[in-house]
């Protein structure tokens, strides 16, 4: 089983608006549509992707987190969205309502930080019963929000709630690696792959590093579609050398043991 587990679809109507322009220098591989992620995923070969809502504001919470709780659970996993402006209480509410297996947090579109303790009391809240995904780094090299989500952040979330199933995105620092290195790496955290471009942007070798020193059994595949090709990255993963097991549990089976799916090796 193949699970992308850092994907981003929006409703029909505002797609386009909301994966923005290509500013950024970074190319889209799809336009954000569900349909357009059905068939990229399809053609590459994964099976299963977890869509990530990210409230902008604290108002558009449940309206995030009921689309992708509309989604096809056959093909999409829903992770909804938190906001540390509403109480834990409605957070979660939202949550179970909507049948969301996780969150995903992302400071620098939602104007918090890390360590803001009101995010905190909404950690706690999901502690022991729903995964979390957080944006870490600079959106680019001297993007000032950056101080909004640091590896050392990460460090002191992991250490505050151990039974936090935290998923550190971008190798626990988007342009931030040498950080992640310091901070996140080895620590009892899950790091997510998606590197846009791609993870081949990165020296292999120094990936590879990483990875080994982390842990391959808390790595997890992820592109951040559709700011990167999943065919391409699933490659680049199976490029890096580990052992078939090792390769197996990253694109897929350690995601499923996380959040409870059955595995690869569960079905054999």
């Amino acid at each position: 089983m193949i699970i992308d587990g850092h994907v981003h679809v929006w409703p029909d109507k505002i797609a386009r608006r909301a994966l923005g322009s290509p500013g950024d220098g970074l190319r889209r591989f799809g336009d954000g549509t569900v349909a357009s992620a059905t068939e990229t995923m399809r053609a590459a070969g994964v099976d299963r992707s977890v869509c990530l809502a990210v409230a902008d504001t604290p108002e558009r919470l449940e309206t995030a987190n009921r689309f992708v709780g509309s989604l096809d659970p056959e093909r999409f996993i829903g992770f909804g969205s938190v906001h540390p402006a509403r109480s834990p209480e409605d957070n979660v509410a939202s949550l179970r309502e909507n049948g969301l297996r996780g969150v995903k947090v992302h400071p620098l579109f939602q104007g918090f930080a890390l360590d803001d303790r009101r995010l905190y009391d909404v950690l706690a809240a999901l502690e022991g019963e729903f995964a979390a995904v957080f944006h870490v780094g600079p959106e680019h090299p001297g993007d000032p929000r950056g101080a909004l989500a640091t590896p050392a952040m990460i460090r002191d979330i992991a250490r505050a709630f151990p039974r936090l199933d935290v998923i550190a995105a971008h190798l626990g620092g988007y342009h931030a690696f040498e950080e992640a290195l310091e901070f996140v790496n080895g620590l009892d955290v899950h790091l997510d792959t998606s590197w846009p471009p791609g993870i081949a942007s990165l020296d292999p070798a120094r990936v590879r590093a990483a990875i080994a020193s982390h842990g391959p059994e808390r790595v997890v595949f992820a592109t951040d579609w559709p700011m990167a090709d999943p065919a391409t990255e699933i490659a680049s993963i199976r490029a890096l050398g580990f052992s078939d097991e090792d390769t197996d549990a990253i694109l897929g089976d350690n995601l499923a043991r996380l959040i409870g799916l059955q595995t690869t090796t569960e079905t054999a």
